[in-house]
Protein backbone atom coordinates (compact mmCIF):
# COMPACT_ATOMS: atom_id res chain seq x y z
CA UNK A 1 0.00 0.00 0.00
CA UNK A 2 1.24 3.43 -0.69
CA UNK A 3 1.50 5.75 2.30
CA UNK A 4 -1.56 7.35 2.02
CA UNK A 5 -3.48 3.99 1.86
CA UNK A 6 -4.07 3.42 -2.45
CA UNK A 7 -2.42 0.98 -4.08
CA UNK A 8 0.38 1.34 -6.25
CA UNK A 9 -0.69 1.67 -10.10
CA UNK A 10 2.33 0.73 -11.42
CA UNK A 11 4.73 -2.45 -11.70
CA UNK A 12 7.51 -2.78 -9.08
CA UNK A 13 9.29 -5.52 -10.83
CA UNK A 14 9.16 -3.49 -14.32
CA UNK A 15 10.45 -0.27 -12.18
CA UNK A 16 13.40 -1.89 -10.28
CA UNK A 17 14.49 -3.47 -13.63
CA UNK A 18 14.55 -0.18 -15.41
CA UNK A 19 16.06 1.34 -12.48
CA UNK A 20 19.09 -1.41 -12.31
CA UNK A 21 19.61 -1.06 -15.55
CA UNK A 22 19.77 2.88 -15.54
CA UNK A 23 22.38 3.05 -12.09
CA UNK A 24 24.43 0.17 -13.77
CA UNK A 25 24.62 1.61 -16.91
CA UNK A 26 25.38 5.45 -15.97
CA UNK A 27 26.58 4.64 -11.91
CA UNK A 28 24.66 6.24 -8.97
CA UNK A 29 26.22 9.84 -8.80
CA UNK A 30 25.64 10.57 -12.67
CA UNK A 31 21.94 8.95 -12.44
CA UNK A 32 19.75 12.14 -12.22
CA UNK A 33 16.51 11.91 -10.91
CA UNK A 34 14.63 13.06 -13.88
CA UNK A 35 16.45 10.39 -15.84
CA UNK A 36 15.14 7.68 -13.61
CA UNK A 37 12.25 9.48 -13.80
CA UNK A 38 11.82 8.66 -17.22
CA UNK A 39 13.17 5.66 -17.11
CA UNK A 40 11.20 3.95 -14.56
CA UNK A 41 7.75 6.12 -15.57
CA UNK A 42 7.12 7.30 -12.02
CA UNK A 43 6.34 10.70 -11.01
CA UNK A 44 8.22 12.25 -8.41
CA UNK A 45 6.07 12.51 -5.88
CA UNK A 46 5.25 8.37 -6.91
CA UNK A 47 9.31 7.95 -6.72
CA UNK A 48 9.17 9.45 -3.23
CA UNK A 49 6.25 7.49 -2.06
CA UNK A 50 7.19 4.23 -2.81
CA UNK A 51 11.00 4.30 -1.93
CA UNK A 52 11.27 8.15 -0.32
CA UNK A 53 14.51 8.63 -2.24
CA UNK A 54 17.11 8.25 -4.93
CA UNK A 55 18.84 6.42 -2.47
CA UNK A 56 16.28 4.20 -1.07
CA UNK A 57 15.34 3.46 -4.77
CA UNK A 58 19.29 2.56 -5.52
CA UNK A 59 18.79 0.21 -2.58
CA UNK A 60 16.04 -1.73 -4.01
CA UNK A 61 17.85 -1.77 -7.44
CA UNK A 62 20.50 -3.13 -6.04
CA UNK A 63 18.48 -5.98 -4.18
CA UNK A 64 17.23 -6.64 -7.35
CA UNK A 65 20.22 -6.86 -9.07
CA UNK A 66 21.58 -9.58 -6.36
CA UNK A 67 18.89 -11.56 -6.81
CA UNK A 68 18.80 -11.27 -10.52
CA UNK A 69 21.90 -11.09 -13.07
CA UNK A 70 24.30 -11.22 -9.79
CA UNK A 71 22.98 -14.12 -8.42
CA UNK A 72 25.40 -15.99 -10.78
CA UNK A 73 27.67 -15.23 -7.29
CA UNK A 74 25.77 -17.42 -5.29
CA UNK A 75 26.85 -20.40 -6.64
CA UNK A 76 30.30 -19.90 -4.72
CA UNK A 77 27.97 -20.88 -1.65
CA UNK A 78 26.80 -24.48 -3.11
CA UNK A 79 28.21 -26.82 -0.20
CA UNK A 80 26.91 -29.57 -2.18
CA UNK A 81 29.64 -29.16 -5.09
CA UNK A 82 33.62 -28.96 -4.79
CA UNK A 83 35.26 -26.00 -3.42
CA UNK A 84 37.27 -25.76 -6.39
CA UNK A 85 33.98 -26.10 -8.84
CA UNK A 86 32.43 -23.41 -6.76
CA UNK A 87 35.45 -20.72 -7.52
CA UNK A 88 34.98 -22.17 -11.05
CA UNK A 89 31.39 -21.06 -11.35
CA UNK A 90 31.94 -18.32 -9.96
CA UNK A 91 34.48 -16.63 -11.55
CA UNK A 92 33.47 -18.17 -15.00
CA UNK A 93 29.76 -17.28 -14.16
CA UNK A 94 30.25 -13.98 -13.80
CA UNK A 95 32.84 -13.34 -16.89
CA UNK A 96 29.73 -14.82 -18.58
CA UNK A 97 27.40 -12.57 -17.08
CA UNK A 98 29.84 -9.62 -16.94
CA UNK A 99 30.34 -9.85 -20.90
CA UNK A 100 26.47 -10.39 -21.82
CA UNK A 101 25.62 -7.84 -24.18
CA UNK A 102 21.53 -7.71 -22.70
CA UNK A 103 22.52 -5.80 -20.54
CA UNK A 104 25.12 -3.34 -19.51
CA UNK A 105 28.83 -4.95 -19.05
CA UNK A 106 30.19 -5.13 -15.61
CA UNK A 107 29.10 -5.84 -12.06
CA UNK A 108 26.34 -3.17 -10.75
CA UNK A 109 28.25 -3.84 -7.08
CA UNK A 110 31.63 -3.63 -8.27
CA UNK A 111 31.28 -0.27 -10.71
CA UNK A 112 28.55 1.67 -9.40
CA UNK A 113 28.22 3.41 -5.89
CA UNK A 114 31.95 2.56 -4.74
CA UNK A 115 33.18 6.21 -4.97
CA UNK A 116 33.29 7.76 -2.17
CA UNK A 117 30.62 10.78 -2.48
CA UNK A 118 30.29 14.02 -0.99
CA UNK A 119 27.97 14.13 2.24
CA UNK A 120 26.83 11.71 4.90
CA UNK A 121 23.87 11.76 3.15
CA UNK A 122 25.48 9.47 0.39
CA UNK A 123 27.29 7.38 2.74
CA UNK A 124 23.91 4.63 2.62
CA UNK A 125 24.82 4.06 -0.87
CA UNK A 126 28.40 2.97 -0.30
CA UNK A 127 27.37 0.94 2.16
CA UNK A 128 24.71 -1.09 0.03
CA UNK A 129 27.33 -2.30 -2.42
CA UNK A 130 30.28 -2.82 0.39
CA UNK A 131 27.46 -4.86 2.58
CA UNK A 132 27.52 -7.50 -0.88
CA UNK A 133 30.76 -7.28 -1.31
CA UNK A 134 31.63 -8.91 2.34
CA UNK A 135 29.09 -11.36 1.73
CA UNK A 136 31.07 -12.36 -1.31
CA UNK A 137 34.39 -11.96 0.59
CA UNK A 138 32.75 -14.06 3.26
CA UNK A 139 31.50 -16.89 1.22
CA UNK A 140 34.94 -17.20 -1.00
CA UNK A 141 36.79 -17.52 2.46
CA UNK A 142 34.17 -20.27 3.52
CA UNK A 143 34.99 -22.07 0.51
CA UNK A 144 38.82 -21.50 0.91
CA UNK A 145 38.47 -22.89 4.17
CA UNK A 146 36.66 -26.22 2.47
CA UNK A 147 39.02 -26.63 0.17
CA UNK A 148 41.55 -27.10 2.83
CA UNK A 149 40.03 -29.28 4.31
CA UNK A 150 39.37 -31.28 1.52
CA UNK A 151 42.50 -31.43 0.39
CA UNK A 152 42.52 -29.09 -2.43
CA UNK A 153 44.72 -26.92 -1.38
CA UNK A 154 47.81 -27.14 0.94
CA UNK A 155 46.94 -27.72 4.53
CA UNK A 156 49.14 -24.30 5.27
CA UNK A 157 47.31 -22.34 2.62
CA UNK A 158 46.57 -18.74 4.19
CA UNK A 159 42.87 -19.01 3.59
CA UNK A 160 42.98 -15.01 3.74
CA UNK A 161 45.50 -14.57 0.82
CA UNK A 162 43.60 -17.32 -0.71
CA UNK A 163 40.03 -14.99 -0.62
CA UNK A 164 42.01 -11.67 -1.37
CA UNK A 165 42.86 -13.34 -4.58
CA UNK A 166 39.70 -14.41 -5.77
CA UNK A 167 37.63 -11.83 -4.64
CA UNK A 168 40.20 -8.98 -5.86
CA UNK A 169 39.99 -11.30 -9.32
CA UNK A 170 36.07 -10.78 -9.19
CA UNK A 171 36.03 -7.43 -8.70
CA UNK A 172 38.69 -7.11 -11.40
CA UNK A 173 36.67 -8.32 -14.29
CA UNK A 174 34.09 -5.33 -14.36
CA UNK A 175 37.13 -2.80 -15.15
CA UNK A 176 38.41 -4.84 -18.17
CA UNK A 177 35.29 -5.98 -19.23
CA UNK A 178 34.63 -1.97 -20.01
CA UNK A 179 38.16 -1.84 -21.49
CA UNK A 180 37.22 -3.88 -23.78
CA UNK A 181 39.34 -7.35 -22.63
CA UNK A 182 37.29 -10.52 -24.78
CA UNK A 183 35.16 -13.02 -22.14
CA UNK A 184 37.74 -15.60 -23.62
CA UNK A 185 40.78 -13.77 -22.15
CA UNK A 186 39.03 -13.73 -19.08
CA UNK A 187 38.21 -16.93 -19.13
CA UNK A 188 41.39 -17.89 -19.90
CA UNK A 189 42.30 -15.58 -16.70
CA UNK A 190 40.12 -17.29 -14.67
CA UNK A 191 41.63 -21.01 -15.27
CA UNK A 192 44.85 -19.88 -14.76
CA UNK A 193 44.09 -18.48 -11.16
CA UNK A 194 42.43 -22.27 -10.64
CA UNK A 195 45.64 -24.03 -11.66
CA UNK A 196 46.94 -24.25 -8.31
CA UNK A 197 43.39 -25.29 -6.96
CA UNK A 198 43.91 -28.77 -7.69
CA UNK A 199 41.85 -31.90 -6.85
CA UNK A 200 40.58 -33.39 -3.35
CA UNK A 201 43.11 -36.27 -2.50
CA UNK A 202 42.07 -39.00 -2.62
Amino acid sequence: MSPAGRPRTFDMEAVLESAMLLFWERGYESTSLAQLREATGLSSASLYGAFGSKEGLFEKAVEHYVAGPGRVTDVVADEEISPREAVAGLLHGSVSMQTDPSHPRGCLVALTGTVRLPGAEDAGVREVVAARRAVDRARIRACAVRGIAAGELAEDTDADAVTSMVHGFLLGISTQVCDGVPAAHLHAAADALLVNWGAPER
